[in-house]
């Protein structure tokens, strides 16, 4: 009984992996939004019905691709993480930054799933939350690293570090408690800033808005990235670069 279960887990397995490959090549050629359960399945010589005990729905197909699309680039930024010499905190940011780049630019369809332009009429389940969290969790865990080794240049407020403001202060504490992290406001405010901007500047590369304006792209990418961990207040050696 146990083979044959297994025997039938892995050809759901198998089936479900040729479900999501059919699915990404539709991505690339249509785009999300016209993602069809039924083209799918003709592709695969598959009645839909058939397809519909795997997938119920193309919200349910489309929300394991971005599943699979953030623990993929999730994935990458913590091997990038994990590599990279700890005592190095900038090198290390970078290495982070470099790697998700590096994905996006070679999965620039699965990229635009997940950064781009929102599916009309999908709306994420909060199972997408986790993996969604995995690449601002490597970025975290540089900055964790470099305050606890003393290589962390806190903001202060004043002229030229204005105070966080109470609401930004009270998203920020909520995050780290979430998280279960303790980073001050002021980090987290500015970690979350670097977040988001490393995601705008992967986001113009992808998607063209640097053609005839840039052109040494990675140069610019390392040059950007690092004036991010310098915001963030990451200090130390730079060495491993």
């Amino acid at each position: 009984m146990n083979a044959i279960r297994g025997a039938r887990e892995r050809a759901r397995a198998e089936i479900t992996a040729a479900i999501k490959e059919e699915a990404r090549k539709q991505l690339a050629e249509e785009g999300a939004a016209r993602l069809s359960l039924r083209a799918v399945a003709r592709e695969l010589g598959m009645v839909s019905s058939a397809l519909y005990r795997y997938f119920p729905s193309r919200d349910d197909l489309l929300t394991a691709l971005i599943i699979d699309a953030y623990d993929a680039i999730g994935s990458t930024a913590e091997r990038a993480l994990a590599a990279a010499d700890r005592d190095a905190p900038v090198a290390r940011w970078r290495a982070v930054c470099r790697a998700v780049r590096q994905w996006a630019l070679s999965r620039p369809h699965e990229y635009a799933l997940i950064y781009g332009s929102p599916v009309p009429g999908y709306s994420a389940p909060r199972s997408t939350v986790a993996p969604a969290s995995r690449v601002g969790l490597a970025l975290i865990v540089v900055v964790r690293d470099a305050r606890a080794a003393g290589a962390l240049s806190e903001p202060a407020d004043g002229a030229s570090a204005p105070a966080v403001p109470g609401p930004v202060a009270e998203d920020a504490d909520r995050l780290m408690e979430l998280l279960g992290l303790d980073l001050p406001a002021p980090v987290t405010a500015r970690l979350v800033a670097a977040w988001a901007q490393l995601f705008g500047l992967i986001g113009f590369e992808v998607f063209g808005q640097f053609n005839q304006l840039v052109n040494a792209r990675e140069e610019f990418f390392d040059h950007a990235v690092t004036r991010l961990a310098a915001a963030v207040g990451l200090t130390g050696s730079e060495k491993g670069s």
